[in-house]
């Protein structure tokens, strides 16, 4: 059962809404947000993303992942419920490094797909600390490999979907697309919460 949050997570302004048949009925999640915080985010004209990074979005991000904010996680569970459903192909989110993840105290990627009761598989471990967004955009476009395989996995599908929180220059998806494709792959689509 989804606990029914009473206060808007990003502005704390009581919430008016009442749960719903509609909600129990058609497995909607109870909305976490406030319909004036909900309107700040700009949906994407992409297929390959939610959202467009804008102001709403920044301060969203800053406080989810680098304040630690892991109840921010329920925030898109409804449109990622929505676009992931019905997925046949196993999506794999982009891993933090072990020492980021220790120090975030959650993987980002993995409590969205959490909170939005979505089954994943990771495949990838990150090779580095370095984040791509302290690079440049040549630095990026530069950058050595940042994945390898996960001791002992296969590709066992011919068709992956890559999940990230944000894309900017491609680079970080291109890696893992790589090696998931060097390991046998057939296919590797992505999707993205944000399009920077």
């Amino acid at each position: 059962m989804n606990k029914t949050e009473t206060h808007c997570l990003l502005c704390a302004q009581p919430l008016q809404s009442v749960p719903s048949w509609k909600i129990l009925l058609t497995k909607q999640f109870p909305p976490c947000i406030c319909e004036k915080c909900a309107s700040r985010f700009e949906h994407s004209p992409t297929t390959t993303a939610l959202y467009q990074y804008n102001d709403a979005m920044k301060d969203y991000l800053h406080h989810y992942k680098f304040l630690q904010d892991v109840a921010l996680a329920k925030v898109f569970r409804q449109e990622l419920h929505r676009q992931f459903k019905h997925e046949k192909s196993p999506i794999i989110p982009i891993p933090m490094h072990p020492l980021k993840q220790k120090e975030r105290t959650f993987s980002h990627m993995e409590e969205l797909l959490k909170a939005a009761k979505i089954p994943y598989t990771q495949l990838l471990e990150k090779t580095t600390t370095e984040t791509q967004s302290s690079k440049n955009r040549e630095e990026r476009l530069q950058t050595a490999p940042i994945f390898q395989l996960l001791p002992g996995v296969s590709t066992e599908y011919k068709e992956y979907v890559l999940f990230d929180d944000i894309q900017t220059t491609g680079t970080t998806l291109r890696h893992a697309t790589e090696i998931l494709l060097q390991a046998g792959a057939k296919n590797v689509r992505s999707f993205t919460l944000i399009n920077g």
